[in-house]
This record gives C-alpha cells, sequence and structure tokens, in this order.
C-alpha cells in the first residue's frame, strides 16, 4: 500500500513516450496523437533510436538522452525491449512508468514479473503491464490509446480491463460525464488497487470511485484500502465472473456453499463499497451519490399519474429488498382534501391520468411533510392533459421549497416516461436524480450505500462476556497434527467447541458395540434415548455413510446400531479406518429449527463466515450468507438477517422466536476460534439447532492443517481484515504502584471514550484536539475507536481498579506506509504519573515492530510538558510554517533509544 509517486502519475510535469512511432495505425503513433492533444502544460518527449525527430518533435535514442528527467515515463516498445527500457528509466530516476506493452505469457520469465521485480527493487511506480494507460483530464494527460477523450470531472475510474475503460469512456462521452482521472491497471505488477484507492480517496477532485475488478491478488490491501476510501466517498465497482458455472468439490458443507462470487460480494459488503452489475447501472449509481446526500431511513413514497406504473414500481422495490412507506391519516385526509376523489388513498398515491403539474406540486408537498417517509419518487407517464416539462418545473420547485424549509428534507427521485429534454434540464439543474429506467435501483442504490457507510461506522453490542480459552483449542490442533490427522474426531471437536462456549451434547466414544451399549444407559436414562455416530477420522460426513442412528431407547438397540453403522461404514467405505462409534444423548428440541455455521477457506480473502438454514440438503436449500472475519455481535446478527431462514427463527404460529443473540454469539466465536487458531482450515457445525432456549450443535466437522507462518501473537495470518491484535496487551506499573493494563482500542469502546473525555479538562482537551470540543457525537468518537488495525494503533490505557479509561495513544500510518503520526492524551488527574512517557513508549515499540521509518506529531507550541517529553524521547523539533502557534515533531524510529520497555506482556 503506497501512494509514493503517484503525485508524478496524475500531475506529471513532463511526459516521455518510449516507442514513439510515426506509423500511422501503430500504437506508438496514437499514444502520441492522444498525448499531444490532451492539453498537458508541460514537454513530451519523445524516444525511439530509429527516428530523430517524430510529427515535428524531436526524438532520442534513449531516455538518458533527453534534456531532463521525466516525471512519466509511457513504455510501448516491442515486448522483448520493455525490460531494457523500465530498468534504464528506474536508473535515470524516473518516478513513475505507464508499461502499455502487451504480454500473454506468465511466471518468472513474463513482463509481469519483470515489472514487479523492478519496483520492488527502485522506487520508481509502475502502472502494468498490458494496460490501455492513464488519464487526468484535469493536467491535461492522455496517456493512453482510447479513442473517446475524457473530460474533467469529479468520478475516478480504476479498471482492470482496458476493453471496459474504453467502453465507460464512450458512454460517458455521450453523457457529458467527466472523470478526475481514469487508471487501466492491465497485470497490476506494481501498482494496484488499494494504490489507487487511496490515492482517490484523498483526492479532493474526486467525489466517488468507480472501479471495475476482474480478480484481488492482495485481499488484505485491498479491504484495508476499500474500508478507508468508503467512509469519506462512495466506492461503486463492478465484478465480473458473478455466474459459478462449475463448482469445485469441498470437504466440507461450508466450503461448497461458499462460492468466489458470493465471497467477493461479503467482502464488498464489508468495505461499505457498492456493487452494481453493469456499466449503465454504475454511472446511475455514481449520479445518484452525487445528487442526494445520505438520509436515514429507507421508506419510500411513490407518486404517480399512472396506477399500473405504481404497481410496477412497488414490484420492482420488493425486489430490490426495498421498503414501501405506509402514508400515514393525517397525509390520507390531506390528500382526500385537495385531490380528485378517484385518487388511490393508498401509496402508491395515484392521483389519476389528467393530473397537471399543481396536483402534482400539491400531493408532493403533502408526501414530504409524512413523519413516515423517508424519500419519495414521482413517476410521470405522458399524457396530453399535461406537458411533461410543466410537470417537472412543479416537481422540482417543490422539492428545492421542501430543502429549504424542512428540518428533515426527504430526497425526491424522478422517472419520467418518454424522452424530453426540457425535463431532464430542470432536473439537472435542481439536483433531482431522473431516469426513464432504473430509478428505483438508484433509490435503493442510496440506501445499501448509506447501510454500508453506517455499517462501518457503527458502534457494535457489547462482545459475549465469556472469553474463549484459545490455549486449550490450540493445544487440542497440535496435538492431532502432531499425530499427522486432517481431522479433528468428534472427542478433540467437542473439546474445541466447550473451549469457545459453543454448547454441544455430551460425547462418549466406544471402541466395541458392547461398550457402546454401557456408555449409553446414562443417557438413556436421563433423556430417554441416544444417539449413535461413526467414528472415523476418515469419514467426514456420517450421513453419506448412513453413519447415524437416533432414538435408541434401550442398549440392545444400541448394540445393534452400532454393529449396523460399523458394517455400514466398512462396505461403504473400505479403505476408512473405523475406531468405533461415538455416542450421544438424544436431544429434542420441538421448537428447534436446524442450521448451519462455519468457517471455509477462500484462495482470495482466506477464512470467510457461513451462516444459514442447514440440515442434510443444506446444499440443495442454498440459503446462506457470508462475512469476513473478525466478527461482533452487530455483524453476526446482520449476516443471520441476510437468510431466508431468518423469517423462521422469529415468532411465527406456535413456534416462539429462538434465541437470535444465542445464534450470533456462536458466529463470533467461530470467528474468534479462526483468527486465534490458523490452523483450522475448515469448521461445519450443522445441523446447529436453535430454539427459545439457545443453541446446541448436533453435529460437528473440523479439518486441520499446519500453518506454515502464524501471525503476530499466533494469530491467523489469512484474514483479509486483520484481526483485534492481542498481542499488544500489556500489562504496566506507574511509579506510584497504580496497575494498567494496556491493550488495543475496540469499535465497542465508545462509552469508554465518552466517560475518559468527561474526566478530562477542557484545557487538555484544546490542547490535544488544537480547538475546543463540544459536541462529542458518535462520529467523533467513532473516528478513534473504529481502527483499522492494518493502518493504525490505538491503545488505551485500562486503570485495573476502576475499569476506566486513564490515556491513550494512536499511531496512524500515511498511505505510503513509510511514516505515520501520533497522538496521546492522558487524562487529568493521572498527568504527572508516568502514564504519557509509557504510552509514546509504546507508540515507538510499535512503529518499530510495524516498520515504520519515522512518526511525527504536532504539538501546540505552549505545551512546554509535551514539548519537553518529546525531546526527551528524541524527537527533532522544528517550527511547523503553516501554523506558527505549532511544533512539528518527528521521530526516526530506527535511531530511537532501545532502553528496556517497562511493559510486561498480558498474563
Amino acid at each position: 500500500m503506497s501512494i509514493h509517486n503517484l503525485d508524478r502519475l496524475f500531475r506529471p510535469r513532463s511526459v516521455a513516450l518510449v516507442g514513439a512511432s510515426a506509423r500511422p495505425g501503430s500504437l506508438g503513433a496514437a499514444l502520441l496523437a492522444n498525448l499531444r492533444a490532451g492539453g498537458l502544460t508541460g514537454p513530451i518527449h519523445l524516444v525511439n533510436p530509429r527516428h530523430t525527430q517524430i510529427d515535428g518533435l524531436p526524438c532520442a535514442a534513449r531516455l538518458s538522452d533527453l534534456p531532463e528527467i521525466p516525471d512519466l515515463a509511457v513504455i510501448a516498445a516491442p515486448r522483448d525491449h520493455v525490460a531494457a527500457l523500465a530498468e534504464e528509466a528506474a536508473a535515470i530516476g524516473v518516478p513513475v512508468a505507464i508499461v502499455i506493452t502487451a504480454d500473454p505469457g506468465h511466471g518468472d520469465d513474463s513482463l509481469r514479473a519483470q515489472m514487479r521485480d523492478l519496483a520492488q527493487r527502485t522506487p520508481m511506480r509502475i502502472v502494468g503491464p498490458n494496460c490501455l494507460g492513464v488519464l487526468a483530464p484535469r493536467a491535461g494527460l492522455d496517456a493512453s490509446f482510447a479513442a473517446d477523450k475524457a473530460i474533467p470531472g469529479d468520478l475516478a475510474v480504476i479498471s482492470q480491463s482496458g476493453a471496459v475503460t474504453v467502453s465507460l469512456l464512450a458512454f460517458a462521452a455521450e453523457r457529458k460525464v467527466g472523470f478526475s482521472g481514469l487508471v487501466s491497471v492491465g497485470d497490476m505488477a506494481d501498482v494496484d488497487f488499494d494504490d489507487l484507492l487511496d490515492w482517490f480517496a484523498i483526492d479532493p477532485a474526486t467525489r466517488a470511485i468507480l472501479m471495475y475488478v476482474e480478480a484481488i491478488g492482495d485481499a488484505k490491501a485491498f479491504m484495508s484500502a476499500a474500508r478507508a476510501a468508503a467512509r469519506v466517498k462512495p466506492v461503486i465497482v463492478i465484478k465480473s465472473g458473478r455466474s459459478r458455472i462449475a463448482a469445485k468439490a469441498a470437504a466440507t458443507h461450508t466450503g461448497s456453499l461458499a462460492g468466489a462470487d458470493d465471497v467477493y460480494g461479503a467482502a464488498f459488503r464489508r468495505a461499505g463499497v457498492l456493487r452494481v452489475n453493469d456499466i449503465e447501472e454504475l454511472f446511475a449509481a455514481a449520479d445518484t451519490l452525487g445528487r442526494v446526500a445520505p438520509f436515514a431511513g429507507d421508506r419510500l413514497a411513490i407518486l404517480t399519474n399512472g396506477g399500473g406504473l405504481g404497481v410496477l414500481a412497488v414490484d420492482e422495490l420488493a425486489s430490490l429488498g426495498g421498503k414501501l412507506a405506509t402514508l400515514s391519516p393525517q397525509t390520507i385526509a390531506a390528500l382526500d382534501a385537495t385531490m380528485p376523489p378517484t385518487w388511490s388513498r393508498a401509496n402508491p398515491a395515484d392521483i389519476v391520468g389528467d393530473a397537471d403539474a399543481q396536483r402534482f406540486a400539491q400531493a408532493l408537498a403533502q408526501i414530504l411533510e409524512d413523519p413516515d417517509v423517508d424519500a419519495a419518487m414521482v413517476i410521470h407517464c405522458p399524457t396530453a392533459l399535461s406537458r411533461a416539462a410543466d410537470v417537472a418545473r412543479a416537481v422540482a420547485d417543490t422539492t428545492i421549497a421542501h430543502r429549504r424549509a424542512s428540518f428533515r428534507p426527504r430526497p425526491v427521485f424522478a422517472a419520467w416516461l418518454g424522452h424530453d429534454d426540457a425535463a431532464n434540464e430542470i432536473f439537472e439543474n435542481a439536483g433531482i436524480p431522473h431516469h426513464s429506467a432504473g430509478a428505483m435501483r438508484g433509490f435503493m442504490h442510496l440506501v445499501k450505500w448509506r447501510e454500508n457507510r453506517d455499517a462501518l461506522m457503527a458502534t457494535p453490542a457489547g462482545a459475549p462476556a465469556e472469553q474463549p480459552d484459545s490455549d486449550t483449542a490450540r493445544k487440542i490442533v497440535a496435538d492431532a497434527l502432531a499425530r499427522g490427522e486432517r481431522w479433528l474426531d468428534a472427542i478433540d471437536i467437542a473439546q474445541v467447541l466447550k473451549a469457545y462456549h459453543i454448547p454441544t451434547p455430551p460425547v462418549r466414544l466406544a471402541r466395541t458395540p458392547q461398550e457402546a451399549a454401557q456408555l449409553a444407559q446414562p443417557f438413556i436414562a436421563e433423556h430417554g434415548a441416544c444417539v449413535v455416530k461413526i467414528f472415523s477420522r476418515d469419514i467426514s460426513h456420517k450421513s453419506d455413510v448412513s453413519g447415524v442412528m437416533l432414538d435408541l431407547t434401550t442398549p440392545e438397540a444400541v448394540t445393534a446400531a452400532a454393529e449396523q453403522i460399523i458394517a455400514r461404514a466398512r462396505a461403504a467405505r473400505p479403505d476408512a479406518t473405523i475406531e468405533g462409534v461415538t455416542v450421544h444423548p438424544m436431544v429434542r428440541r420441538p421448537n428447534g429449527r436446524e442450521l448451519i455455521a462455519g468457517v471455509a477457506e477462500d484462495p482470495t480473502f482466506g477464512p470467510v463466515i457461513l451462516f444459514g438454514r442447514g440440515g442434510t440438503a443444506v446444499e440443495v436449500i442454498n440459503d446462506k450468507a457470508l462475512g469476513l472475519p473478525p466478527l461482533d455481535m452487530s455483524l453476526a446478527r446482520a449476516q443471520i438477517e441476510r437468510t431466508r431462514v431468518a423469517r423462521l427463527l422469529r415468532r411465527y404460529r406456535d413456534k416462539p422466536q429462538a434465541d437470535m443473540d444465542a445464534i450470533a454469539r456462536v458466529l463470533v466465536y467461530i470467528a474468534q476460534l479462526s483468527a486465534d487458531v490458523p490452523e483450522i482450515a475448515g469448521l461445519d457445525l450443522n445441523p446447529l439447532v436453535a430454539d427459545e432456549n439457545g443453541v446446541v450443535a448436533l453435529d460437528a466437522r473440523v479439518e486441520i492443517a499446519p500453518c506454515a507462518a502464524p501471525g503476530r501473537g499466533g494469530a491467523n495470518p489469512r484474514f483479509a481484515i486483520a484481526p483485534y491484535p492481542r498481542w499488544q496487551e500489556r500489562n504496566l506499573t506507574l511509579r506510584d504502584g497504580a496497575q494498567i493494563f494496556l491493550r488495543p482500542a475496540r469499535p465497542e469502546d465508545e462509552d469508554l471514550y465518552r466517560r475518559f473525555f468527561a474526566r478530562v479538562t477542557p484545557e487538555d482537551m484544546r490542547r490535544r484536539f488544537f480547538t475546543t470540543v463540544k459536541d462529542l457525537n458518535h462520529v467523533f468518537i467513532a473516528r478513534l475507536t473504529q481502527i483499522d488495525y492494518a493502518r493504525a494503533c490505538a491503545i488505551v490505557a485500562i486503570d485495573e481498579a476502576d475499569g476506566e479509561m486513564a490515556g491513550g495513544v494512536r499511531v496512524l500510518h500515511d498511505p505510503g506506509g513509510e511514516s505515520g503520526e501520533y497522538a496521546v492524551l492522558v487524562r487529568s488527574d493521572f498527568k504527572g504519573r508516568g502514564l504519557g512517557w509509557a504510552l509514546m513508549r509504546c507508540a515507538i515499540a510499535y512503529a518499530r515492530e510495524v516498520g515504520l521509518a519515522t512518526i511525527r506529531g504536532h504539538v501546540l507550541s505552549e505545551n512546554r510538558a509535551m514539548l519537553d517529553m518529546c525531546a526527551g524521547l528524541g524527537f527533532d523539533i522544528a517550527e511547523e510554517k503553516e501554523d506558527p502557534g505549532l511544533k512539528l515533531v518527528t521521530l526516526d524510529v530506527a535511531r530511537a533509544f532501545e532502553s528496556e520497555s517497562p511493559l510486561n506482556p498480558r498474563r
């Protein structure tokens, strides 16, 4: 992740075209024509040893012969010359190169591999190879061979396909849509999705980021960059390959259900990215998100002069997962007073076919005042009784007046059937999204984007109170791997699930049918019956070999069942080692619903959490939702609600509602298990039975495999989203003996921070935030608690005497990844006790651990205590040129002192 030198890509002062050509129809000629037509103010240098001049421009034989080092080199030479030319560019100090040349090869000799190696060895950034090029219209740069020109605007495009980039340009040209930048990334040897997301996220000229994705290479970097960008502006993506023609055989039900495209969908949702289906929808979403500010709620009122159109709109709204508003009795009464008697008296509000502009305006004004309406859509059917432009003007005027007068203005969407230039212009000027088709999708784009963005910033419900016993689970798995096993047996599974507080029935292992009968007697006495299952590490799906028998009420029945199960298993799987049977009590849950929960391994995004309807027909029913770990209770509940079975979990007929919190806790715990024990390659809880009394996992499978390189603290290195960094937890003893627990901040810490700020004096708050802080609202505190652990460290100091926060420090990585910025704050009554010094030592240790070269901070010039501490820690202190009231403090982390840390690992 780095935006290093990308300023020279999008704002080059000079460009060199390597492989320029005078031959009509050649790639070099097309690139030269576009560069000259783009409007670049700086010089365009040409490089081609076969020419001394091309089209009146001087042409050098080599890059090193140019009169200056260009900011940007565009390389379009034959494939066999590209590596040497790129090496030369890096050697003379060119900051960025775009490699247009294509190469169908793969492996170590491919052009992509050569460019990747060069980028890793030198500071030069490389776009491509095998790309269309880059356009930055605001800088006058067209370093591409696209036929259509891009006009300046506020949309950024990142595309993995040159053909799709060309199509986007053509589509935009027809509609006069402008761009802040377009990048065809090609084979992404160096500059990747995450680099460009970071760049456009902080680019003030970019309002929204549009992406075309075929495959993501570095899921961790993508998720980190996408989540950061989606917090500040819309990110809209098309992902190709939605259909799954053939499914790869999977060892677990969870694995077979977790299709690749479903995982991409889960990743986009978790990142706050809006996914659309095609180019037209991509621009429609960008248009809608650019015109309408996020609004609370999702209840839509529909106003139309065509009853049939209204009914069709309701159908589309329902199919897209939207919600139709219910008009209040007051609104119905107000409309009764102004509308003809034949109006629909419901939503959709059909004000009949002879409706004129005045009737539309009256109805819309009354609907927009309804407290049960969050947005309105006006659908106009052209008739001879009213001009489309007149109605558009009335709708626009009413909307503008509502915006000015309302404390909570509702957005308005327009769907005008038939093309009318005058109506379109009116809506354009009023900032009203308008479509002849697709208006409902535009509304739902806004709803879904706001939901995704809000989920990124939401404060989750409290974590489960019971902490898992990760050490026990790790030992069980390690011992099984040491025995050469690929699957945990039923006994080990029960112990692992118990360590993570996932309820399971008791289990006993019987080596013979006779032993099974003996072990079954207590279960029969207490529960009335028992269950017998085949015990073999070679058989993952017991039902495939008829390896389960239920409701056995006598020891004799248990003996017979065990004999039958073992015989059937040996016949069906003569290669399997049969070690006996397991005996369990018969669990009767008359109100139980069969579910599935599990962990699958995705080759791109790593572990994925699955939830859905369970049972033996789980693949056939295919009712599931996927989520990327780690999870909290809020994310787990949202994942449950995305399934059809969620409706069955609620109260219906004589069945009470299932314990939804208990189900959510299971998802949180299995996500934590995956984080703590990376050797778990797959996990199934199927069926997981839920009722009003909780949950119980009646059967489970756990696949294990060695983990070559566990993360810090033994965490799962394959997580696409960095899990809670438990390795940062420490104990600290202050000079006065006070015991402090240092741990990373968590999203659920919002109330903790609020209480902390209440005990910090206004003067100390001003010194930390450089202004008076009056409103400690959710958005303000969420910026402090919602941490991307891949890009930041935020440590809170907890006073173990009362559990309250005594201070905190944070280090935020710069997008380039080479440096970071720190901030620290100590509660006013803890000042002078050594906590601030210890927190700063924590920040320095973290910076060294993750490889930051420098950390810096800004300190008020009057804050002598902080400046003295920085001096004592080895920071350089300088005047801040842009603000004389501030000092810039900078620490070279590599040269920072290495004395023994006062911090001890958490016990």
